[in-house]
This record gives structure tokens, C-alpha cells and sequence, in this order.
């Protein structure tokens, strides 16, 4: 029998009141569930305490390799809550032992029966809507009931046809217009007008506010929508970074502003706190509190340091690597490949900027603190795990290793990412149009910043690195899976199934879960604005 690890300390981030151990958790169901971002938050909040305040019933999702992911997820959440996550769980994500070794453990196999009952392989849409509101009912009948029947949806509709580069690709499509990716949202209208939740959160691109179909605008059309969606249930529809004070809130109101409130991306979503207006009467907003900044360097600069692949992979090797390294030395230098001295290459593969993991035990250790780079390190770290997750580099071409490692070191020196101008001769893309003015390099290739907040990490990732450049030069690369999901700040035991690309596009796609985690606290706090705490998270029997 494998041992038990006992739970960890408590999340060190801001308190919410949380109900004694034994009380009924609040349910949640989560639509168009990626692999679990917005989950993860929610779920967070008083496990680590032994009264977890939200229990997900019911996760719908339709790629399969994410539906995988949020198995995965649930199987440690359910292990998590009974008796502890055991040492299988860790072999099993560390490539110790395999799927069928880790399932038929004891207690796992109830694990994944759990899992199986509740995460459902589902494209939803009016040919499934019959089968999704079945499988709700049967969701919410067969969860504990909380004093006062609350219950929540989150979920965040697939979002291309609303995203500014969507449209762009696609102004002259005839049938973009009637791309049904322009109303998914009507999926989750649909569970609103039928099963009348206490509080629902909606996540989508900000791309949104100027999307129009059939010269509509899509933003008014969709609010409008969920503040009635039906002549039985009405909804206020709130912000979460704004308090009207009794005026009207603008669409752009309720975009947030990621970094702005402790994640390490510069990530702007529009994301919509419904609440039901017969539940919470009074006027005041729960809204989320800024924070300074948690940069690049603080997400990523404890993780392994490593060299970029080369492609094809017939030529990979330290040697050709290595030949890589000193050419790039030569440009950076401006020098004849000979005349770069051994001094140049150390200097250059050894910059103060790499990983430097001092200080991390020490930062995690001050639990007294408030400070968000240390509550960041708190929800990421996991003590029992031996290794980086799914922390390989991706082979690149040479010309873009050599590429990467310019731009890298003079993102450097210039305290942004570079221009096209910044290249040197011998390095520009091979395109035709690379000389004209509107030439979109700056959006092909972009150098993270160090001691900034990363820019937006979206699905894209998942077909090359270019606008992913690692900030440290000497490792020529972009970012990994794990850094990416660093940046996305999903914990470090969140295992991403499927293809290194497949992990890609699951992670760009994702709500940032510790930004769910603050959202799921606002929620808390604005069920309890009416003065019936007690009735709402009392113990029940």
C-alpha cells in the first residue's frame, strides 16, 4: 500500500470566512471547462482546511485530451479530500508508473469512478441540450444540499469568434457571420433559464466588446440576455473591478485587468459575476483589490535551466548547439565567428538572469505576508514533488534558435522586446513582404520580460514559440509547457494530458486559476452582502 502525504499548509492568500468542517459544500457546474482553470479556483477555497466551500458536480467539456486533464484534476481532488493525495498520484504524473498501475491503487479506483461520474466528454449545443440538462438535474439532485440552496455556474464559451485576431483573419467570410462559435453563449442562457443557479461567472475574450454580428453588437445583445434570461429569473450583472455606486457599469467595465491583481500575464477578459436578483438585494459590489506586480521573474526564474532542441532533430546535439551559441555570440558582438573568445561565450551562457532559486523556501516559509509574489509562490509550490512537470524544451529551426537568442539579449539591454530593426544582417525571416511597413513581425516573435508581467499566453502557443521568446538568452528558446503554465499560474502538480501540443493549446485556453480562486472569494463575499451567512453556509444535520 503506498503512503499517505499529508496535507499541505494553507494557501497563504486573502481570508474569507469559511464554514465549520462537516458543512455542505456549494455546488458548482462548470461549462465549456477547458482543463479546469476556473474550476481550480472555486475548488480551492477551505480545502486545504478540511471545509472546502465549493464542490464541482458536474464539468462539461468537449476535447478529449482536456476531458483527460480534468479527470486527472478530480481524481486528486477527491483523493485530496479523503485521507490524502497518495505517493501513486506523484508516481503517476513523474512517468513512474502508468495509467493502470495508478488507477487500480487502493483508493484511486473510487477516484476515478467520481471522476467518471461527473466529467463529461460533451459538445454542448441545441443537439445536446436535452442530454447537458439531464445530466445537471441529476448532478444537483444526487449533491448534498447546502441550508440554502445555493449553487453556481461558471464556464467561458470558446471565445474565437469573438477575438480581435479571429475577426481579422476572417473579415471577408461570408460565414463568419453565421459561425455558431458566435452563439455557444446561448448554451449557457439556455442553463440559466432552466435551472435558475443563485450565482453564475462568465469568462470571454476582450475582443468582445467590439464584436458585431450582422451589425449587432454582440456584447449589448449577450448582457441583455443574461440579465433576463427569462420572463422567471432575472440577473444583476456585475463587475467585478468596478462599483457603479448606482450608475450604469460600461461594457469595457467589466474587462480585468490580470496583472493588476497579482497574476504574473498581462491577460484582459471580460469577465461577468452574475447574481440573481431575488437572492442578493442590496446595491454594494464585491470587487477585487489591486496588488503590485508579479513579473516573469518571479513565475519562472526557480525552474531548471535548459537548452533549446534543434530541428530537425538529426542535427541535434551539445556540439551543434553549442556551435549555435558562439555564432550567436559572434552577432551579438558583432564579430567574426573566430574571434569570439571563450571569456564572450561564459558571459554569455552564464548571465546574472538565470535561475536563481535562493530565497523561494525562505519566501514561502514568511506566511505572515500579504504580499502577492508570495501568495503566488504559495498556490504554485507543491513540497512533494521531486521534479518539474512537463518542463522540455521544443526543437526549434537554427535560424531561429539564433533568431531567439539576439532578441532575447537585447530585449535586455532595451527593457522591452525588440523590432525588426534590432536584427541583424543574416537573421531577418525569410518572407517576402518582411520589408513593409505593416509586416506583423512584432506579433511573431516577442521576448518576454523579465521584470514585467508576460504577455497574454493563449492557445497559439501550441504551433510555435515566436511570440514566446524565454527571457534569458542563453537558453535560445520559448517557453516550455510548464512555463507557460506558470505564467497561466496553475499549480505545479496540475498534469496536462495528452501531446506536448495538446498541453499547449489546454494552457493558453485556460482561466488563470488563482485569478479564479480571487473571483471565487468575491462570490463568497457577495452571497453573504444580504446579512444570511449563517443560512447559506450553515452546518447541515
Amino acid at each position: 500500500m503506498t503512503s499517505e502525504i499529508p496535507a499541505a499548509d494553507p494557501v497563504s492568500i486573502p481570508v474569507v470566512d469559511l464554514p465549520a468542517a462537516g458543512s455542505v459544500s456549494i455546488p458548482v457546474v462548470d461549462l465549456f471547462a477547458g482543463p479546469g482553470g476556473l474550476n481550480e479556483g472555486f475548488s480551492s477555497i477551505g480545502e486545504d482546511e478540511g471545509a472546502p466551500l465549493f464542490q464541482t458536480v458536474a464539468s462539461f467539456e468537449m476535447e478529449a485530451n482536456a476531458v483527460k486533464t480534468l479527470k486527472l484534476r478530480s481524481i486528486y481532488r477527491h483523493l485530496k479530500r479523503n485521507g490524502g493525495v497518495p505517493q501513486s498520484y506523484y508516481d503517476y504524473i513523474t512517468g513512474v508508473m502508468d495509467w493502470d498501475e495508478f488507477t487500480t491503487e487502493p483508493r484511486v479506483d473510487a477516484a476515478v469512478e467520481a471522476a467518471d461520474e461527473h466529467v463529461h466528454e460533451i459538445e454542448l449545443g441545441q443537439a445536446t441540450r436535452n442530454d447537458v440538462g439531464d445530466r445537471i438535474k441529476k448532478a444537483l439532485a444526487a449533491s448534498p444540499k447546502n441550508a440554502s440552496g445555493d449553487w453556481v455556474l461558471i464556464g467561458g464559451p470558446p471565445c474565437q469568434a469573438y477575438s480581435l485576431a479571429g475577426r481579422s483573419r476572417r473579415t471577408n467570410d461570408i460565414k463568419f457571420a453565421f459561425d455558431k462559435k458566435h452563439f455557444l453563449y446561448e448554451e449557457y442562457l439556455d442553463i440559466l433559464r432552466r435551472f435558475k443557479p443563485t450565482v453564475f461567472v462568465m469568462e470571454n475574450v476582450k475582443g468582445l466588446l467590439s464584436s458585431k454580428n450582422h451589425g449587432v453588437s454582440m456584447v449589448d445583445q449577450i448582457l441583455n440576455d443574461l440579465r433576463r434570461p427569462s420572463d422567471s429569473v432575472s440577473y444583476d450583472v456585475r463587475s467585478l473591478v468596478v462599483d457603479p455606486k448606482n450608475g450604469k457599469i460600461l461594457p469595457k467595465e467589466y474587462v480585468i485587468r490580470a496583472e493588476d491583481y497579482g497574476i504574473p500575464q498581462k491577460r484582459h477578459r471580460i469577465i461577468l459575476l452574475g447574481v440573481r436578483t431575488d437572492v442578493v438585494k442590496r446595491t454594494d459590489y464585491a470587487v477585487l483589490k489591486e496588488t503590485p506586480k508579479v513579473t516573469v521573474r518571479d513565475a519562472i526564474a526557480d525552474l531548471p535551466i535548459l537548452r533549446s532542441r534543434i530541428s530537425p532533430m538529426r542535427f541535434d546535439s551539445d556540439e551543434n548547439w553549442e556551435i549555435l551559441r558562439q555564432r550567436a555570440v559572434a552577432r551579438r558582438g558583432a564579430l567574426e565567428i573566430d574571434e569570439a573568445d571563450d571569456s564572450l561565450v561564459q558571459d554569455f551562457t552564464e548571465p546574472e538572469t538565470t535561475v536563481d532559486g535562493s530565497g523561494i523556501e525562505a519566501l514561502i516559509d514568511d506566511s505572515g505576508s500579504d504580499d502577492p509574489k508570495i501568495r503566488y509562490q504559495k498556490w504554485i509550490h507543491d513540497d512533494y514533488l521531486e521534479k518539474s512537470l512537463q518542463h522540455q524544451s521544443r526543437s526549434h529551426m537554427e535560424s531561429d534558435i539564433e533568431r531567439y537568442a539576439h532578441l532575447a539579449w537585447k530585449a535586455g539591454e532595451l527593457g522591452k522586446s525588440p523590432k525588426f530593426s534590432d536584427l541583424p544582417a543574416g537573421l531577418e525571416p525569410n518572407h517576402k513582404n518582411i520589408g513593409q511597413i505593416n509586416t506583423p513581425f512584432l506579433d511573431r516573435f516577442r521576448v518576454q520580460i523579465w521584470d514585467e508581467p508576460a504577455t497574454t499566453i493563449v492557445s497559439h502557443i501550441s504551433k510555435d514559440g515566436h511570440y514566446y521568446i524565454h527571457p534569458d538568452e542563453s537558453q535560445m528558446r520559448s517557453l516550455t509547457v510548464r512555463e507557460a503554465a506558470r505564467l497561466q499560474t496553475f499549480p505545479d502538480n496540475y498534469f496536462f494530458e495528452g501531446t506536448r501540443t495538446m498541453q499547449y493549446h489546454q494552457v493558453g485556453n485556460a482561466v488563470p486559476p488563482l485569478l479564479a480562486r480571487l473571483i471565487a472569494e468575491k462570490v463568497v463575499e457577495t452571497l453573504r452582502l444580504d446579512g444570511k451567512s449563517e443560512k447559506r453556509i450553515a452546518k447541515t444535520g
